[in-house]
């Protein structure tokens, strides 16, 4: 047996990962590098055999990833020198982010950028001395040599590098010190839109630089502080970035669902992976710019969405999978353009409609003479250009799609990463749910309904705590504070939409939990791991709002919710106390705190508890949905309650409304449209 792997019946090297459930760590179970999990074995055997670590981060639908893994993984003589000279693991960053984000830190503090594939080397200990990205095939071997050389001829050197880096990480986290004496006002939200506004794309959306990712959580909170403020310039700014996304190459014209990012200004070129997190947030945004602005547009892009994640992310247990991979064959979106020759051939008459509609033309070209489908003109201009009324397009168009979606679906598909993880499938039953507000799709609480009780049916553990990933049947990681605070805010939310208390219930078991084995009363904000977690280098505390919202901010939220709910002034306490620790963040990085800027909304604009009591309570809260009120938690009990916001109001003969504010309710009223006026 060769010292780089085992081997099976085929001669076929195989590593440690072949045990895995992760679709990436499978990816490389028989490399001829001797990979390792993260976990005890591997981090024992490098301190037994005082080796470096080289600890290798990515996922499944990673382009670059796959690059390396041909070029260097899969090459006898690069694998012969990683596995003489290093403990090699191998990290699904999806399943790990704990791991993710401390080498991932350090690579930002040793070189100021960041990426996937993650290379990190580390002291035996774990402390990291070197990091990067992608490398080519004789650089990376070149620069391991030198790595092994510098370790063996300078230990000294590398122990005092690993200790400055150590201490620098660490400091990162001190500026979010608890912070006793914070007073708010508007004027901090005016100073963090002006700065933010210097950044915005005037002419195609989003922000004024390449790639442009969705960043749904910023346009969420644009969106309601636009409204809230009565701030035109954000409000149409929000508009702009939702349709040039809808419209541009990001969004899969004709499957439904977003592209992880485009590569490009205008939206054009994706970089072709699709992700369950993008797609989740983006279908709660539509749906919320719909209840806002009643653009046809948006019920468009949330239903061909959802209809994507239904059709090619959705098991067979209700539960969700993490991403599409980004290559088919082996290059990158051949599963998604087209030739124009294949479209002439596949829609005959119908090519000249669907050229100008889809920019079949130098806007739309983009290289070895494929096409990327993107849409330039409104409805109403391509019916004007072709003599048409708008809806006899519309009805031609998904007659266009339906004929491109049967070709494509005979091509070889990208890849699936089918592994479920719990917080993205918590987010993307809040996307089902979102979508449930702005459309009463009754279909839409069904499913969300089925998902999350088959997230506590697999995922929730006797003992109270979640796990992390579930796949064929196996859950084998404990979860991270974002699982937690996901799946607590998708209970709010599934309460929110069924006024079923059991589901506020499960939420406060779940805090219950998070603040016994996650919570620092000494900074006033959660760890990302539990104490119960075996201990990393550094005990991260994620603040930052990314592509997905900071665990801690969405934590801030729900607590808030369930102080008011409750009447419980110790839980808005601690999400004002969370909030606090933010304060000067808030004012120089707005677009890394947009969510945490959201609960400030909360505080800085008059906000309304909607208590709707007696039997029509369900009925009465469809009436709400058609109203966009962000301000406002619409609660609702169809029998008495004790509960401080149904206690005493409870009356078999009369449905009534109560509208309050800072403790303080008027006069209850019968009807949905006099609630609103008392709002407005």
């Amino acid at each position: 047996m060769a010292q780089t792997s085992m081997q099976n019946a085929t001669n076929t090297p195989t590593n440690a990962l072949i045990d895995e459930t992760s679709p990436y760590l499978l990816q490389h179970a028989h490399n001829p590098v001797n990979w390792y999990p993260w976990g005890q074995p591997a981090l024992q055997k490098a301190k037994d055999e005082n080796k470096l670590i080289l600890i290798s981060i990515g996922y499944a639908a990673c382009h670059w990833c796959h690059v390396m893994e041909k070029e260097s993984f899969e090459d006898a003589a690069i694998a012969q020198v990683m596995n003489d000279h290093f403990v090699c693991i191998k990290v699904d960053r999806e399943e790990r982010p704990d791991v993710d984000q401390v080498y991932m830190d350090a690579l930002q503090l040793m070189t100021g950028q960041g990426g996937w594939p993650l290379n990190c080397v580390a002291l035996p200990d774990g402390r990291p001395i070197w990091g990067g990205t992608y490398f080519p095939k004789a650089k990376w071997r070149n620069v391991l040599l030198q790595i092994a050389d510098f370790y063996k001829t300078s230990p000294q050197k590398a122990a005092e590098y690993a200790s400055k880096l150590a201490s620098g990480m660490a400091y990162q986290q001190l500026q979010f010190q608890a912070n006793q004496s914070v007073s708010y006002d508007t004027t901090l939200l005016q100073q963090m839109i002006k700065k933010w506004q210097q950044s915005f794309d005037v002419i195609e959306g989003g922000q004024n630089r390449a790639p442009k990712f969705p960043m749904p959580t910023n346009y969420l909170f644009l969106l309601r502080y636009g409204i809230l403020a009565n701030d035109q310039k954000v409000t149409d700014h929000v508009q702009l970035t939702l349709k040039k996304m809808a419209y541009g190459g990001i969004y899969d014209q004709i499957g439904g669902g977003f592209a992880r990012y485009a590569t490009d200004a205008a939206w054009k070129i994706p970089h072709f992976e699709k992700m369950l997190y993008d797609n989740a947030q983006l279908v709660s945004l539509y749906s919320e710019a719909y209840r806002a602005f009643k653009d046809t547009l948006y019920q468009k892009i949330v239903e061909e969405t959802l209809q994507f994640v239904e059709r090619e992310l959705m098991d067979s247990s209700g539960l969700f999978y993490a991403s599409l991979d980004a290559d088919s064959e082996g290059e990158e979106g051949k599963f998604y353009v087209w030739q124009k020759s294949e479209l002439q051939e596949v829609l005959g008459d119908d090519f000249t409609l669907a050229e100008a509609y889809f920019n079949i033309n130098h806007y739309g070209l983009w290289e070895q003479d494929n096409y990327i489908l993107l849409r330039k003109q409104d409805n109403d201009k391509i019916a004007q250009q072709f003599n048409m009324r708008e809806s006899d397009v519309i009805e031609k168009i998904n007659i266009i799609n339906r004929k491109l979606m049967a070709r494509r679906a005979e091509r070889v598909r990208p890849g699936l990463d089918d592994k479920c993880l719990t917080s993205w499938n918590a987010l993307m039953i809040m996307g089902y749910l979102d979508a449930y507000q702005a459309f009463t799709n009754e279909n839409y609480l069904i499913k969300a309904k089925q998902s999350l009780s088959k997230l506590f049916e697999l995922l929730y553990q006797k003992n109270g705590a979640l796990h992390r990933n579930y796949k064929a049947g196996r859950s084998t990681i404990p979860g991270f504070l974002e699982d937690y605070a996901f799946v607590i805010a998708a209970c709010i939310k599934m309460y929110e939409a069924t006024f079923e208390l059991e589901w506020v219930d499960s939420a406060m078991q779940l805090l219950a939990y998070t603040t016994s084995h996650f919570y620092d009363e000494r900074l006033g904000l959660f760890y990302f791991t539990s104490d119960e977690d075996d201990p990393l280098v550094l005990r991260k505390i994620e603040v930052t709002d990314h592509v997905i919202p900071a665990a801690n901010s969405s934590l801030a939220g729900s607590i808030y919710w369930l102080g008011r709910f409750f009447g419980d002034a110790s839980k808005m306490a601690l999400a004002d106390q969370m909030l606090a620790n933010l304060h000067d963040y808030l004012q120089n990085y707005g677009p890394s705190a947009s969510n945490w800027a959201q609960l400030l909304l909360q505080k800085l604009y008059p906000n309304f508890e909607v208590a709707i009591v007696g039997e029509q309570a369900l009925e009465k809260r469809v009436e709400f949905r058609k109203h966009y009120l962000p301000q406002c938690m619409v609660v609702g009990s169809k029998k008495s309650s004790e509960l401080p916001l149904f206690k005493n109001r409870y009356d078999a003969w009369a449905t009534r409304i109560y509208v309050c504010q800072e403790g303080s309710c008027k006069l209850p009223v019968n009807e949905v449209v006099e609630a609103v006026k008392l709002i407005d």
